[in-house]
């Protein structure tokens, strides 16, 4: 993912944040020897420096962690498209702006465990549901789902890099990015209104130069 100097991350709190916001990815294994890496949608969890999530066992997602457990978990959002128009304030000619995309995307990379024991996996269910659904008493897997933790499997992903991109107008001034966000506002359209609200956290959190 190339990522300009510009929409570069302002620091760790910054892509936890949003990968937390977040919690649904695309995880990726290469494996060995494919054409293709297999790439799975997937819900999961941030704890600490770990990537958590379970797959059912049939997933050919393991496979590929089992041939080399190098991974990666991709997660994007909070995206809008910008019309030209938008691009131009003042006497600016507004056939000559040019359009874009404002959206966030965050990488992790790292090794993956495969988790089979059913009280691993059950361990790892309490962690994803606590914070997925916490305000929902539910019965512990252990206890209530033995059969059908033997057809599932848990991941853990120890992330080694990450690479944070947040594409919200740094290219252009102030001013320019606070008539994208009023046009955002106004359209209100999947997604503008996230992205509105990055944009402006984007200009309130930008390090003084």
């Amino acid at each position: 993912m190339y990522i300009a100097k510009v929409d570069s991350g302002f620091g760790e709190d910054e892509w936890r944040d949003f990968v937390v916001s977040q919690g649904f990815g695309h995880l990726a294994a290469a494996g060995e020897g494919r054409e293709v890496p297999v790439v799975v949608p997937t819900q999961f969890i941030l704890d600490g420096d770990e990537v958590i999530l379970h797959l059912v066992g049939k997933n050919p997602l393991l496979e590929a962690i089992e041939e080399q457990p190098r991974v990666l978990m991709s997660v994007a959002g909070d995206w809008a498209f910008i019309p030209s128009a938008w691009k131009a304030i003042g006497d600016e000619d507004p056939l000559r702006g040019i359009p874009t995309t404002y959206y966030a995307a965050v990488q992790l990379e790292g090794s993956a465990t495969i988790v089979s024991e059913p009280a691993d996996i059950a361990a790892i269910l309490r962690l994803q549901l606590a914070v997925i659904q916490p305000d929902f008493e539910i019965a512990d897997p252990l206890d209530a789902h033995a059969a059908q933790l033997r057809t599932i499997r848990g991941i853990r992903i120890a992330i080694e890099e990450v690479r944070a991109k947040f594409k919200y107008g740094g290219n252009v001034n102030v001013e320019h990015r606070e008539a994208v966000i009023a046009s955002l506002e106004h359209r209100r359209g999947p997604g503008d209104l996230a992205a509105a609200r990055q944009t402006r956290r984007r200009i309130e959190q930008a390090p003084q130069t």
